[in-house]
């Protein structure tokens, strides 16, 4: 009996962020959850692509390897600020943290990608809970990872 129930532990969560309000309420979700079961955490962000709208490349102007740089180290320093202040909670709780950052990525892809390589066994993320023509015309990262994920996804509204 006992293995079934180890078994069904989770032993590492991915907590996805891009920083905002709402994805705080998984962070903080996730931070408690692991710190109760005594797990690990890794804390993922996925950062944009330099963005390349068609209508400047058409027009003839092409952004300099300085300027792609430029704008990789703003995200990275962007992705920074959120892992430290999530850092300091996680401390405060006495739970550790890995934190990625995703370059040049769309969210769900990164989670994915990010849950697999990391043998995570949760992915604890929020969701405004938009429904119907709301979710169709906003997009939904949540959703996809809820379809494509091969680990259990807990949402957090």
């Amino acid at each position: 009996m006992s293995s079934i129930v180890e078994s069904m532990m989770y032993k590492h969560i991915l907590i996805p962020t891009d920083g905002s309000e709402l994805a705080q309420k998984g962070v903080e979700q996730g931070l408690g959850l692991a710190k109760a079961l005594g797990v690990r955490i890794t804390v993922v962000i996925a950062t944009d692509a330099y963005p390349l709208a068609g209508l400047t490349i058409g027009a003839g102007w092409v952004p300099t390897v300085e300027e792609m740089h430029s704008f990789d180290a703003a995200q990275k320093q962007f992705a920074d600020q959120i892992f430290s202040r999530i850092i300091e909670s996680a401390a405060a709780i006495g739970v550790a943290v890995e934190t990625i950052q995703v370059p040049n990525s769309r969210a769900a892809s990164a989670i994915l990608q990010v849950a697999t390589e990391r043998a995570c066994d949760l992915i604890v993320m929020a969701s405004h809970g938009r429904r119907g023509v709301g979710r169709l015309l906003l997009g939904s990262q949540t959703a996809e990872v809820l379809a494509h994920s091969p680990v259990s996804v807990l949402v957090v509204k």
